[in-house]
């Protein structure tokens, strides 16, 4: 059994379909944390969610990427993908917060590209961060 795991093509794939299924269930996080409905807003033509939804799911994928370089074990994988993930969502609030002036949430739910824009850079840039501190 140990030599099915050690298939570089089964370890890849097994990798690829745990990324995938916490990825689809870390988005559903971020759905109910928001005010608006990410898809619906999507398949609407609203550019600025697109940006902050996308944003999300690169800031998802550079976490595991790291996650996946330096853990040997898919079950460590993915606990330092699921306490990335647990930070960049931890970031979300603060982004929140740090912005009293305006509801990031209303503004990317109306459409505002700029707070779309601004919301996917700080997704992607504290996934580089979070995944620089994984070991």
């Amino acid at each position: 059994m140990n030599e099915f795991w050690e298939n570089v093509f089964i370890n890849t794939a097994a990798r690829y379909s745990v990324v995938i299924l916490c990825t689809i269930v870390f988005l559903a996080v971020f759905e109910l944390v928001t005010k608006y409905k990410n898809w619906d807003e999507i398949k609407n033509g609203n550019l600025a969610v697109a940006m902050a939804t996308g944003g999300k799911i690169f800031g998802i994928a550079t976490i595991f990427r790291y996650s996946i370089e330096h853990n040997d074990t898919l079950l460590t994988s993915i606990a330092w993908g699921t306490i990335g993930f647990i930070l960049l969502l931890i970031g979300y609030f603060i982004f929140e917060f740090l912005t009293p002036a305006m509801r990031i949430d209303e503004e990317i739910g109306k459409g505002n590209k700029a707070v779309g824009l601004i919301s996917m850079i700080i997704s992607i840039g504290l996934s580089f961060i979070i995944g620089a501190s994984i070991v």
